[in-house]
């Protein structure tokens, strides 16, 4: 059940993010004016996918604490490299970001790093 809790933390983790970019995206750039930017901001918070994003930030915690009762900190905190690797493969199915090599390589030594830590 430990791993659940974990792939629950890592699952959370990344709808949020994902989600998040997503809506942030749609509303498009900060603006320049103090006032426009609380206006903004509000705008964002009464989302309801913001707020779930939101919420599903909380959520990842609540599945991290559960993990927390069933591994030590430094077997399944390396597990949460996991995320930048789903985030970044995402990101590119569903925003269209760029592939380059540098992000390849730094993927593949996230990855790698998971498998040296295990």
């Amino acid at each position: 059940m430990g791993y659940a809790y974990i792939f629950g933390t890592i699952f959370f983790t990344v709808y949020g993010q994902l989600i998040l970019k997503w809506k942030i995206d749609q509303y498009g750039g900060l603006p320049e004016l103090w006032r426009d930017k609380f206006i903004f901001i509000i705008q964002l918070l009464l989302n309801p996918f913001i707020l779930s994003g939101f919420l599903s930030a909380f959520v990842a915690s609540l599945f991290w604490m559960a993990a927390m009762t069933k591994f030590d900190i430094s077997y399944a905190y390396p597990f949460m490299s996991l995320s930048f690797v789903l985030v970044f493969l995402l990101s590119v199915f569903f925003f269209g970001e760029p592939i380059t090599f540098q992000k390849v390589m730094g993927v593949s030594f996230i990855v790698l790093g998971i498998i040296v830590m295990r």
